[in-house]
Parts: C-alpha cells; sequence; structure tokens
C-alpha cells in the first residue's frame, strides 16, 4: 500500500506572530483568510522560518504591530492543546501576503502542519479568501 496525500496551496494574510520560547525573535506566522463578511480569520500558523532570515524578519514583523490583527475569529482560543504561550500573540496589519503549503481542513481551519513556500509581495490581503480553500 501506498499512502498519498493530497498536498495545495493557499494564499494568506499574515496577521500575527508569536515569539520563540527562548528569544524574542518571530517563531510562527498566524495565517488569516478573509470571510464572506470581510472579517479576517485565524485559520491557522506556519512555523517553517528559516534560522537566517529570522532576525530581518522579526524586525519587519515588529514594524506592522498594530491592533487588532484578527477583525473575525482570533487565535487564542479554548483548545485542549493551548499552553500559556500559545495565547500570547502580537497582532499585525493585514498587509503581508504568504503562500502556504497544505495537506488538510477541518472546518476553518488547517490541520497538521502547514509550510511556508514564499512570499507574495504580488498579492492584495482582500484576495486572500476562504474560497481558496473550499
Amino acid at each position: 500500500m501506498i499512502k498519498v496525500k493530497r498536498m495545495r496551496t493557499a494564499d494568506c494574510v499574515v496577521g500575527g506572530f508569536r515569539y520563540l520560547a527562548e528569544r524574542r525573535e518571530v517563531g510562527s506566522l498566524l495565517l488569516g483568510l478573509y470571510d464572506e463578511e470581510g472579517k479576517l480569520d485565524h485559520v491557522g500558523f506556519t512555523s517553517t522560518i528559516d534560522n537566517e532570515t529570522r532576525p530581518a524578519l522579526t524586525r519587519r514583523l515588529e514594524s506592522l504591530r498594530a491592533e487588532p490583527g484578527f477583525t473575525g475569529k482570533a487565535p487564542g482560543g479554548p483548545s485542549r492543546w493551548s499552553t500559556e504561550r500559545s495565547v500570547n500573540w502580537e497582532p499585525l496589519k493585514p498587509e503581508l501576503v504568504v503562500e502556504v503549503r497544505f495537506d488538510h481542513v477541518t472546518g476553518d481551519r488547517f490541520r497538521h502542519g502547514t509550510k511556508l513556500l514564499r512570499w507574495r509581495p504580488d498579492k492584495q490581503p482582500q484576495q486572500c479568501t476562504f474560497e481558496q480553500i473550499g
């Protein structure tokens, strides 16, 4: 038997980020998609950030900090996997778009890991909607 996973991609808005536990550098990007009402909902995260780019990316993200980050469903809600660290996150202006690879969606969230493929300066954040993953 051969198991074949269907890998898909989506363009997502970076609505926030979390710091690494051991130092003040970006550890993960919090991903969002716009719903039918135009609200930015948190849909998952990616932590596949290259260590060489981490310091510069941290500075870039810190310069974009602004409330609320997500205007719809926000990260940090109740979860059986929540830890103290997982509820702390930094909101960002919804300006940056990334393309991520994912293999499974449950409800309105990416399940399992997502992989950061590339930054999408050619995409407008408003183009990042749930239609991509439906």
